[in-house]
Protein backbone atom coordinates (compact mmCIF):
# COMPACT_ATOMS: atom_id res chain seq x y z
CA UNK A 1 0.00 0.00 0.00
CA UNK A 2 1.47 3.32 -1.14
CA UNK A 3 1.24 6.45 0.99
CA UNK A 4 3.93 9.11 1.27
CA UNK A 5 4.43 12.87 1.50
CA UNK A 6 5.84 14.41 -1.67
CA UNK A 7 5.60 18.12 -0.74
CA UNK A 8 5.99 19.58 2.74
CA UNK A 9 5.60 23.37 3.10
CA UNK A 10 5.13 24.86 6.57
CA UNK A 11 1.83 23.39 7.81
CA UNK A 12 0.82 22.20 4.32
CA UNK A 13 1.47 18.80 2.75
CA UNK A 14 0.72 16.96 -0.48
CA UNK A 15 0.47 13.22 -0.02
CA UNK A 16 0.46 10.54 -2.70
CA UNK A 17 -1.54 7.35 -2.14
CA UNK A 18 -2.80 4.43 -4.21
CA UNK A 19 -6.03 4.01 -2.25
CA UNK A 20 -8.91 6.12 -0.98
CA UNK A 21 -8.76 6.11 2.80
CA UNK A 22 -11.55 7.34 5.08
CA UNK A 23 -10.47 10.99 4.79
CA UNK A 24 -10.39 10.90 0.97
CA UNK A 25 -13.74 9.09 0.74
CA UNK A 26 -15.32 11.54 3.15
CA UNK A 27 -14.31 14.58 1.11
CA UNK A 28 -15.36 12.90 -2.16
CA UNK A 29 -18.73 11.74 -0.82
CA UNK A 30 -19.60 15.21 0.47
CA UNK A 31 -18.21 17.27 -2.39
CA UNK A 32 -20.55 19.07 -4.77
CA UNK A 33 -19.36 19.32 -8.35
CA UNK A 34 -20.10 22.19 -10.69
CA UNK A 35 -20.06 25.97 -10.54
CA UNK A 36 -22.26 28.58 -8.86
CA UNK A 37 -24.97 29.57 -11.30
CA UNK A 38 -24.58 26.32 -13.26
CA UNK A 39 -25.29 22.63 -12.83
CA UNK A 40 -24.32 21.44 -9.33
CA UNK A 41 -24.49 17.78 -8.37
CA UNK A 42 -22.75 15.03 -6.46
CA UNK A 43 -21.89 11.50 -7.55
CA UNK A 44 -23.24 8.56 -5.59
CA UNK A 45 -21.17 5.70 -7.02
CA UNK A 46 -17.67 6.91 -6.20
CA UNK A 47 -16.53 3.90 -4.20
CA UNK A 48 -17.50 1.45 -6.93
CA UNK A 49 -15.69 3.46 -9.62
CA UNK A 50 -12.52 3.72 -7.54
CA UNK A 51 -12.59 -0.02 -6.90
CA UNK A 52 -12.91 -0.71 -10.64
CA UNK A 53 -9.71 1.24 -11.39
CA UNK A 54 -7.80 -1.19 -9.18
CA UNK A 55 -4.07 -0.49 -8.93
CA UNK A 56 -4.18 2.14 -11.69
CA UNK A 57 -5.54 4.98 -9.57
CA UNK A 58 -3.54 7.45 -7.49
CA UNK A 59 -4.65 10.29 -5.22
CA UNK A 60 -2.85 13.58 -4.69
CA UNK A 61 -4.29 15.01 -1.50
CA UNK A 62 -3.70 18.35 0.19
CA UNK A 63 -3.45 18.47 3.98
CA UNK A 64 -3.33 21.46 6.30
CA UNK A 65 -2.13 20.66 9.81
CA UNK A 66 -2.71 16.96 9.05
CA UNK A 67 -6.33 17.55 8.03
CA UNK A 68 -7.31 16.78 4.44
CA UNK A 69 -8.63 19.81 2.53
CA UNK A 70 -8.76 18.52 -1.05
CA UNK A 71 -7.91 15.63 -3.32
CA UNK A 72 -7.60 14.73 -6.99
CA UNK A 73 -7.73 11.28 -8.52
CA UNK A 74 -5.35 10.32 -11.31
CA UNK A 75 -6.50 7.29 -13.31
CA UNK A 76 -3.94 5.66 -15.59
CA UNK A 77 -4.80 3.96 -18.87
CA UNK A 78 -3.44 3.62 -22.38
CA UNK A 79 -5.84 5.48 -24.66
CA UNK A 80 -6.39 5.91 -28.38
CA UNK A 81 -5.37 3.81 -31.35
CA UNK A 82 -2.79 4.15 -34.09
CA UNK A 83 -1.14 7.59 -34.07
CA UNK A 84 -3.41 8.63 -31.17
CA UNK A 85 -2.29 5.84 -28.84
CA UNK A 86 -0.38 7.03 -25.75
CA UNK A 87 -0.03 6.25 -22.07
CA UNK A 88 -2.52 8.62 -20.47
CA UNK A 89 -3.71 9.79 -17.08
CA UNK A 90 -7.27 10.98 -16.64
CA UNK A 91 -7.53 13.59 -13.88
CA UNK A 92 -10.73 12.98 -11.96
CA UNK A 93 -12.27 14.94 -9.06
CA UNK A 94 -10.01 17.89 -9.94
CA UNK A 95 -12.66 20.34 -8.74
CA UNK A 96 -12.20 19.06 -5.20
CA UNK A 97 -8.87 20.85 -4.90
CA UNK A 98 -10.67 23.66 -3.07
CA UNK A 99 -7.45 24.95 -1.48
CA UNK A 100 -6.40 26.34 -4.87
CA UNK A 101 -9.63 27.95 -5.95
CA UNK A 102 -9.15 31.67 -6.43
CA UNK A 103 -12.02 34.11 -6.23
CA UNK A 104 -13.64 34.97 -9.53
CA UNK A 105 -14.93 38.50 -10.13
CA UNK A 106 -17.57 38.48 -12.84
CA UNK A 107 -18.76 41.28 -15.07
CA UNK A 108 -20.79 41.24 -18.25
CA UNK A 109 -17.68 41.48 -20.39
CA UNK A 110 -14.92 39.64 -18.60
CA UNK A 111 -13.78 37.32 -15.87
CA UNK A 112 -11.02 38.71 -13.67
CA UNK A 113 -8.87 36.50 -11.49
CA UNK A 114 -8.20 38.14 -8.13
CA UNK A 115 -4.99 36.66 -6.71
CA UNK A 116 -4.73 36.84 -2.97
CA UNK A 117 -3.24 33.48 -1.99
CA UNK A 118 -0.46 33.70 0.58
CA UNK A 119 0.67 30.20 -0.35
CA UNK A 120 1.47 30.80 -4.04
CA UNK A 121 4.76 28.92 -3.76
CA UNK A 122 3.06 25.84 -2.35
CA UNK A 123 0.30 26.10 -4.95
CA UNK A 124 2.78 26.32 -7.80
CA UNK A 125 4.80 23.36 -6.53
CA UNK A 126 1.62 21.31 -6.29
CA UNK A 127 0.35 22.26 -9.74
CA UNK A 128 3.73 21.34 -11.20
CA UNK A 129 3.07 17.75 -10.12
CA UNK A 130 0.57 17.48 -12.97
CA UNK A 131 3.46 17.74 -15.40
CA UNK A 132 5.30 14.84 -13.77
CA UNK A 133 3.22 11.67 -14.18
CA UNK A 134 6.24 9.53 -13.27
CA UNK A 135 5.99 10.69 -9.64
CA UNK A 136 2.69 8.81 -9.32
CA UNK A 137 4.72 5.58 -9.15
CA UNK A 138 2.64 3.78 -11.74
CA UNK A 139 4.08 0.67 -13.40
CA UNK A 140 6.04 1.39 -16.61
CA UNK A 141 5.64 5.19 -16.45
CA UNK A 142 9.01 6.94 -16.70
CA UNK A 143 10.13 10.57 -16.78
CA UNK A 144 11.36 10.56 -20.39
CA UNK A 145 8.24 8.87 -21.79
CA UNK A 146 5.58 10.50 -23.93
CA UNK A 147 2.46 10.91 -21.83
CA UNK A 148 -0.86 12.75 -21.89
CA UNK A 149 -2.82 14.02 -18.92
CA UNK A 150 -6.40 15.04 -19.62
CA UNK A 151 -9.48 16.27 -17.80
CA UNK A 152 -13.11 17.12 -18.54
CA UNK A 153 -14.30 20.50 -17.25
CA UNK A 154 -17.67 22.25 -17.38
CA UNK A 155 -17.54 25.36 -19.55
CA UNK A 156 -19.18 27.48 -16.81
CA UNK A 157 -16.82 26.34 -14.08
CA UNK A 158 -14.34 29.22 -14.08
CA UNK A 159 -12.59 27.96 -10.96
CA UNK A 160 -11.75 24.58 -12.45
CA UNK A 161 -10.70 26.15 -15.74
CA UNK A 162 -8.41 28.46 -13.81
CA UNK A 163 -6.82 25.49 -12.03
CA UNK A 164 -6.16 23.45 -15.17
CA UNK A 165 -4.84 26.50 -17.01
CA UNK A 166 -2.39 27.22 -14.20
CA UNK A 167 -1.34 23.58 -14.29
CA UNK A 168 -0.42 23.94 -17.98
CA UNK A 169 -3.36 22.13 -19.55
CA UNK A 170 -4.61 23.21 -22.99
CA UNK A 171 -8.23 23.35 -24.15
CA UNK A 172 -8.50 21.05 -27.17
CA UNK A 173 -12.11 19.89 -27.75
CA UNK A 174 -15.69 20.35 -26.53
CA UNK A 175 -18.55 17.90 -25.94
CA UNK A 176 -22.25 17.92 -25.14
CA UNK A 177 -24.70 15.89 -23.10
CA UNK A 178 -27.29 13.90 -25.05
CA UNK A 179 -30.28 12.67 -23.03
CA UNK A 180 -32.43 9.77 -24.19
CA UNK A 181 -35.73 9.34 -22.34
CA UNK A 182 -38.96 7.39 -22.50
CA UNK A 183 -42.04 7.53 -20.26
CA UNK A 184 -42.65 3.85 -21.01
CA UNK A 185 -39.56 2.28 -22.61
CA UNK A 186 -40.26 -0.77 -24.73
CA UNK A 187 -38.24 -3.94 -25.18
CA UNK A 188 -37.29 -4.94 -28.69
CA UNK A 189 -37.04 -8.68 -29.48
CA UNK A 190 -33.88 -8.02 -31.50
CA UNK A 191 -32.06 -6.71 -28.40
CA UNK A 192 -30.31 -8.79 -25.78
CA UNK A 193 -27.23 -8.80 -23.61
CA UNK A 194 -23.90 -9.58 -25.21
CA UNK A 195 -22.78 -13.14 -24.53
CA UNK A 196 -19.28 -13.88 -23.25
CA UNK A 197 -18.49 -15.66 -26.48
CA UNK A 198 -19.21 -12.47 -28.46
CA UNK A 199 -16.96 -10.14 -26.44
CA UNK A 200 -13.99 -10.46 -28.79
CA UNK A 201 -16.08 -9.64 -31.86
CA UNK A 202 -17.79 -6.74 -30.12
CA UNK A 203 -14.54 -5.29 -28.83
CA UNK A 204 -13.14 -5.24 -32.36
CA UNK A 205 -16.30 -3.61 -33.78
CA UNK A 206 -16.19 -0.85 -31.18
CA UNK A 207 -12.45 -0.27 -31.66
CA UNK A 208 -12.91 0.13 -35.41
CA UNK A 209 -15.85 2.48 -34.82
CA UNK A 210 -13.69 4.80 -32.67
CA UNK A 211 -10.42 4.36 -34.55
CA UNK A 212 -10.12 8.11 -35.18
CA UNK A 213 -11.05 9.22 -31.63
CA UNK A 214 -8.54 10.52 -29.11
CA UNK A 215 -8.67 9.07 -25.58
CA UNK A 216 -10.60 5.96 -26.61
CA UNK A 217 -10.35 3.22 -24.00
CA UNK A 218 -12.14 -0.08 -23.53
CA UNK A 219 -10.41 -1.14 -20.31
CA UNK A 220 -13.72 -1.45 -18.45
CA UNK A 221 -16.05 -1.93 -21.39
CA UNK A 222 -17.23 -5.42 -20.56
CA UNK A 223 -17.13 -5.18 -16.77
CA UNK A 224 -20.34 -6.66 -15.42
CA UNK A 225 -23.12 -7.80 -17.70
CA UNK A 226 -24.52 -4.58 -19.14
CA UNK A 227 -23.58 -4.45 -22.80
CA UNK A 228 -26.69 -4.64 -25.01
CA UNK A 229 -26.67 -5.52 -28.69
CA UNK A 230 -29.20 -5.45 -31.49
CA UNK A 231 -28.99 -8.16 -34.13
CA UNK A 232 -30.34 -8.80 -37.58
CA UNK A 233 -30.09 -12.54 -37.86
CA UNK A 234 -26.67 -13.34 -36.41
CA UNK A 235 -25.13 -9.97 -37.26
CA UNK A 236 -24.66 -7.34 -34.57
CA UNK A 237 -25.85 -4.04 -36.07
CA UNK A 238 -25.75 -1.88 -32.92
CA UNK A 239 -24.51 -2.00 -29.35
CA UNK A 240 -24.43 0.06 -26.16
CA UNK A 241 -22.93 -0.23 -22.71
CA UNK A 242 -25.50 0.78 -20.06
CA UNK A 243 -24.22 1.64 -16.57
CA UNK A 244 -26.81 2.24 -13.81
CA UNK A 245 -25.80 5.50 -12.10
CA UNK A 246 -27.13 7.88 -9.45
CA UNK A 247 -26.65 11.62 -9.00
CA UNK A 248 -27.87 13.96 -6.31
CA UNK A 249 -28.83 17.17 -8.10
CA UNK A 250 -28.67 20.48 -6.21
CA UNK A 251 -28.97 23.19 -8.84
CA UNK A 252 -29.84 23.42 -12.53
CA UNK A 253 -29.26 26.66 -14.46
CA UNK A 254 -31.82 28.77 -16.30
CA UNK A 255 -35.58 28.63 -16.68
CA UNK A 256 -35.53 24.98 -17.74
CA UNK A 257 -33.49 24.15 -14.68
CA UNK A 258 -36.26 25.66 -12.56
CA UNK A 259 -38.85 23.68 -14.52
CA UNK A 260 -36.93 20.41 -14.04
CA UNK A 261 -36.44 20.98 -10.30
CA UNK A 262 -39.77 22.58 -9.36
CA UNK A 263 -42.40 21.67 -11.94
CA UNK A 264 -41.46 18.28 -13.41
CA UNK A 265 -41.44 16.46 -10.02
CA UNK A 266 -45.08 17.46 -9.49
CA UNK A 267 -46.16 15.86 -12.77
CA UNK A 268 -46.49 12.08 -12.28
CA UNK A 269 -45.55 11.16 -15.85
CA UNK A 270 -42.60 13.54 -16.16
CA UNK A 271 -41.39 12.66 -12.66
CA UNK A 272 -40.27 9.34 -14.11
CA UNK A 273 -37.72 11.16 -16.26
CA UNK A 274 -36.24 13.54 -13.69
CA UNK A 275 -37.04 13.14 -9.97
CA UNK A 276 -36.50 16.18 -7.76
CA UNK A 277 -33.30 15.16 -5.95
CA UNK A 278 -31.83 11.70 -6.54
CA UNK A 279 -31.56 11.20 -10.29
CA UNK A 280 -31.26 7.55 -11.31
CA UNK A 281 -30.34 6.92 -14.92
CA UNK A 282 -28.26 4.84 -17.27
CA UNK A 283 -24.95 6.19 -18.48
CA UNK A 284 -24.55 5.04 -22.08
CA UNK A 285 -21.03 4.35 -23.28
CA UNK A 286 -19.26 2.75 -26.24
CA UNK A 287 -22.12 3.23 -28.71
CA UNK A 288 -21.66 1.13 -31.82
CA UNK A 289 -23.80 1.27 -34.94
CA UNK A 290 -23.36 -0.31 -38.34
CA UNK A 291 -23.28 2.42 -40.96
CA UNK A 292 -26.80 3.14 -42.19
CA UNK A 293 -28.46 1.60 -39.13
CA UNK A 294 -28.39 4.73 -36.94
CA UNK A 295 -32.22 5.02 -36.66
CA UNK A 296 -32.18 1.57 -35.02
CA UNK A 297 -30.41 3.10 -32.02
CA UNK A 298 -33.80 4.43 -30.91
CA UNK A 299 -35.11 0.92 -30.27
CA UNK A 300 -31.80 -0.30 -28.81
CA UNK A 301 -31.64 2.50 -26.23
CA UNK A 302 -35.32 2.13 -25.35
CA UNK A 303 -34.85 -1.60 -24.84
CA UNK A 304 -31.82 -1.04 -22.57
CA UNK A 305 -33.89 1.33 -20.43
CA UNK A 306 -36.70 -1.20 -20.20
CA UNK A 307 -34.34 -4.03 -19.24
CA UNK A 308 -32.68 -1.94 -16.51
CA UNK A 309 -35.91 -0.43 -15.19
CA UNK A 310 -34.93 3.16 -16.01
CA UNK A 311 -36.52 6.01 -17.94
CA UNK A 312 -33.50 8.14 -18.83
CA UNK A 313 -30.04 7.58 -20.24
CA UNK A 314 -27.18 10.04 -20.70
CA UNK A 315 -24.28 9.99 -23.12
CA UNK A 316 -21.50 12.53 -23.71
CA UNK A 317 -20.25 13.05 -27.24
CA UNK A 318 -17.72 15.29 -28.95
CA UNK A 319 -19.95 17.91 -30.55
CA UNK A 320 -18.05 17.73 -33.85
CA UNK A 321 -18.10 13.95 -34.11
CA UNK A 322 -20.09 12.07 -36.72
CA UNK A 323 -21.95 10.11 -34.04
CA UNK A 324 -23.17 13.31 -32.36
CA UNK A 325 -24.65 14.48 -35.66
CA UNK A 326 -26.34 11.12 -36.22
CA UNK A 327 -27.76 11.00 -32.69
CA UNK A 328 -29.24 14.48 -33.07
CA UNK A 329 -30.71 13.91 -36.53
CA UNK A 330 -31.65 10.22 -36.75
CA UNK A 331 -32.44 9.07 -33.20
CA UNK A 332 -35.72 9.97 -31.49
CA UNK A 333 -34.23 11.16 -28.21
CA UNK A 334 -37.43 11.91 -26.31
CA UNK A 335 -38.77 14.78 -24.19
CA UNK A 336 -35.94 15.32 -21.71
CA UNK A 337 -33.34 16.15 -24.36
CA UNK A 338 -35.61 18.90 -25.67
CA UNK A 339 -35.72 20.70 -22.32
CA UNK A 340 -32.28 19.82 -20.94
CA UNK A 341 -30.22 22.93 -21.62
CA UNK A 342 -26.80 21.40 -20.91
CA UNK A 343 -23.78 23.61 -21.43
CA UNK A 344 -20.74 22.28 -23.31
CA UNK A 345 -18.06 20.36 -21.51
CA UNK A 346 -14.44 21.08 -22.33
CA UNK A 347 -11.57 18.66 -22.88
CA UNK A 348 -8.24 19.87 -21.50
CA UNK A 349 -4.94 18.06 -22.05
CA UNK A 350 -1.33 18.42 -21.00
CA UNK A 351 1.18 16.86 -23.38
CA UNK A 352 4.40 15.49 -21.94
CA UNK A 353 7.32 15.03 -24.39
CA UNK A 354 5.10 15.10 -27.50
CA UNK A 355 6.14 17.02 -30.63
CA UNK A 356 4.00 19.83 -32.02
CA UNK A 357 2.90 17.56 -34.86
CA UNK A 358 1.85 14.86 -32.39
CA UNK A 359 -0.09 17.39 -30.31
CA UNK A 360 -1.88 18.78 -33.37
CA UNK A 361 -3.60 15.44 -34.00
CA UNK A 362 -5.51 15.85 -30.72
CA UNK A 363 -6.92 19.20 -31.80
CA UNK A 364 -8.09 17.69 -35.10
CA UNK A 365 -9.52 14.39 -33.79
CA UNK A 366 -12.86 13.93 -32.01
CA UNK A 367 -12.48 13.07 -28.34
CA UNK A 368 -13.96 9.92 -26.87
CA UNK A 369 -15.78 10.90 -23.68
CA UNK A 370 -15.81 7.78 -21.54
CA UNK A 371 -19.07 7.55 -19.64
CA UNK A 372 -17.36 5.24 -17.17
CA UNK A 373 -14.73 7.89 -16.37
CA UNK A 374 -17.05 10.88 -16.47
CA UNK A 375 -19.73 9.45 -14.16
Amino acid sequence: MLERTIINYHDLEVKLSDHADKGIMDILDHAVQGAEGGLRFSLRNIGARIGAYGDKVRFLSVYRKNKITGTAGACFQVTGQGLLRYPSTYIKYLAFLSSYQTNIKRSKKEVTIIKHDDNDSFKQKTLELFGKPHILELPDVFEADKHILYAFVESMNERSKNIVNQAGFEYIRSFLTVAFSRFNPKKDPRVGKLSKGEIGVMRQLVREYYANHAFYTDDHLFDGDNYYVMKEGEEIIAGIWALPTEYKVYDLPGIWGWVLKKVIPSLPLYRRLFPSEVFKCLVFDAVYCKKGSEPQLTDLLSSALAEEGMNTGLIWLDDHSELYGKMRSEVKLGPLNRILNAKPGLVYAKFINLTEEEKERFYDSPAYISGFDFS
